[in-house]
């Protein structure tokens, strides 16, 4: 079974994603929205008013023959800062968290081992969540696939261009 999904949010949606795009064995990424408490499919709008529990998330789909769960985790855990509680940078909420939403009991072990072994190369404690996966809401079209439609604009440019050199440099072996 080659094929298997991995959710996870880090802050921004976008941000991820474009990372995610980037790394070989990985065949689809989706922005989207999980682990709120409301009913029906959230908007934008109604995420960001940090209202509604659920957490900007990507869901990736990728081919387990040629990158494993385990570096999937390890790519996300080290693009983004899991030691910020409900926040990434300048983006602040729950919506914004660090979370894994684990799709089976060996996502679940192997989220959990992973960061017992990351904590280490952390000065503060590991905040990410791991959860059960929820219902994922796709987010709307526009956001889909950002980065790439809108490199000049400046979050872009000042937040997810870093990102993407920082997982350039540490993960070339791991790149399309």
């Amino acid at each position: 079974m080659p094929k298997q999904i991995a959710t996870v949010g880090g802050g921004c949606f976008w941000c991820t994603e474009a990372i995610f795009r980037e790394i070989k064995g990985v065949t689809k990424v989706v922005s989207g929205y999980a682990g709120g408490n409301v009913p029906g499919k959230p908007t934008y709008r109604e995420v960001c008013s940090g209202l509604t529990g659920h957490a900007e998330v990507i869901q990736i789909t990728f081919d387990s023959d040629l990158i494993s769960y385990k570096e999937i985790l390890t790519i996300f855990m080290t693009t983004h800062d899991p030691t910020t509680l409900n926040r990434q940078g300048a983006d602040v909420g729950t919506q914004y968290r660090s979370v894994i939403f684990y799709h089976s009991e060996s996502q679940k072990e192997t989220a959990t081992e992973l960061l017992q072994e990351l904590q280490v190369y952390f000065d503060n404690p590991i905040v990410t969540e791991i959860s059960v996966a929820p219902l994922f809401f796709e987010a709307e079209e526009y956001h889909q696939n950002y980065y790439e439609q809108n490199k000049e604009q400046s979050y872009c440019s000042f937040v997810i261009t870093p990102k993407l050199q920082k997982l350039r440099k540490l993960f070339a072996d791991k790149l399309k």
